[in-house]
C-alpha cells in the first residue's frame, strides 16, 4: 500500500507540473499573439482626419506589415464607444480635452498616444482683407460653447484685437476675462457649425478648423490662424490597456516619421503642428 501511495503521489506531481507547463505555454502563446497583432482597425471622422489616416498613417503601418482598415464615423460619439468596445483598435478625431471629458463622463479608460497636426481655428472675413483693417464696433461671430469660445478669445488676443487678464486660464477664457477691447468689438455667440455661414453676416467669424474644412473653406484664407495649445490638437487614441502594445508603438513611430511629415506638408496645408514636431 505504501508503494502504491508513493506511485500515486509521484504521478499526481507529474500531472500538476505538466498542467502548469501547458498553462504557461498557452499564456505565453496568447501574449505573443497579442504582441504580434497585424490587423488593426482605425476609426476617424469623415473628412481631413480620415484622410490623414488614409494618406499619412496607413501607408507607414502597411510597410511594417499591418493590414489596416479605416472605419469612418459621422459623429463625435461613436468613435470612442467603438474604441471602448474593442470594435476598433485606435481612433483619430478628438483633442485631449474632449477625450478626457468623454472618458470621465462615460466611465471609460482611454489613452492619447500622440498628438497630430490639426486644423486651427481661423478668423475669416468677407469685409476686411487684414486684421489691421478691422474697424470700430465690428461684429465678431464666436462659438457659443465654452471650449471653442476660449480658443476664439485667445486667437483674437494673439491678433492684437483684445487684451485678456493674465490670471485667466487659457483653456477657460471667456468674455468676462477681456480687460481691453479697444475697437469695441461686438461678439455674436453662435453654434460652431453655423460659424462658416456667419462670414456672410458678421464682419469677422472665428471658425474652428474642422468646420472650416467641412464648409470648403481654405485655411490659408483666414486673416489669422490660431496659435493652438497642444490640448486642442487632435490625438490618436487607444484603450488604456493597449497603450504599450506593439501596434500602439508602431503607430507612434509612423506619426513621428519623416514620411508622415512630408504628407502633412503637401496634403494638409495650414494645419498647425504639435510642439513635438517643431523641436
Amino acid at each position: 500500500m505504501k508503494k502504491i501511495k508513493s506511485i500515486l503521489i509521484v504521478l499526481s506531481s507529474i500531472f500538476l507540473l505538466a498542467a502548469c507547463g501547458n498553462s504557461g505555454s498557452k499564456e505565453s502563446s496568447g501574449s505573443k499573439e497579442h504582441a504580434e497583432k497585424k490587423e488593426i482597425k482605425i476609426g476617424a471622422t469623415a473628412g481631413p482626419y480620415a484622410d490623414m489616416v488614409k494618406k499619412a498613417i496607413k501607408p507607414g503601418l502597411e510597410e511594417k506589415g499591418y493590414k489596416v482598415e479605416l472605419i469612418e464615423f459621422s459623429d463625435y460619439i461613436q468613435p470612442n464607444i467603438a474604441l471602448n468596445q474593442g470594435s476598433i483598435d485606435a481612433n483619430l478625431f478628438q483633442h485631449t480635452i474632449y477625450l478626457e471629458n468623454f472618458e470621465k463622463e462615460n466611465n471609460m479608460d482611454l489613452s492619447a498616444l500622440i498628438t497630430v497636426p490639426t486644423a486651427p481655428m481661423g478668423v475669416y472675413s468677407n469685409v476686411f482683407h487684414s486684421i489691421d483693417e478691422v474697424k470700430i464696433k465690428a461684429t465678431v461671430a464666436i462659438p457659443n460653447d465654452p471650449t471653442n469660445a476660449a480658443r476664439a478669445f485667445n486667437t483674437l488676443r494673439d491678433a492684437g484685437l483684445l487684451e485678456i487678464s493674465k490670471d485667466a486660464d487659457p483653456l477657460t477664457v471667456s468674455e468676462k476675462d477681456v480687460t481691453s477691447n479697444p475697437k469695441n468689438l461686438v461678439f455674436q455667440p453662435l453654434e460652431a457649425g453655423q460659424l462658416p455661414r456667419a462670414v456672410e453676416s458678421a464682419d469677422l467669424s472665428t471658425v474652428p478648423g474642422n468646420f472650416a474644412i467641412a464648409a470648403g473653406m481654405n485655411l490659408l484664407d483666414a486673416l489669422t490662424l490660431e496659435n493652438m495649445d497642444d490640448k486642442y490638437r487632435n490625438v490618436v487614441a487607444v484603450k488604456a490597456e493597449n497603450e504599450n502594445s506593439q501596434f500602439a508603438k508602431d503607430i507612434i513611430e509612423v506619426v513621428q516619421s519623416d514620411d508622415f511629415e512630408k504628407v502633412i506638408d503637401s496634403e494638409f496645408k495650414g494645419f498647425g503642428k504639435p510642439t513635438w514636431m517643431e523641436k
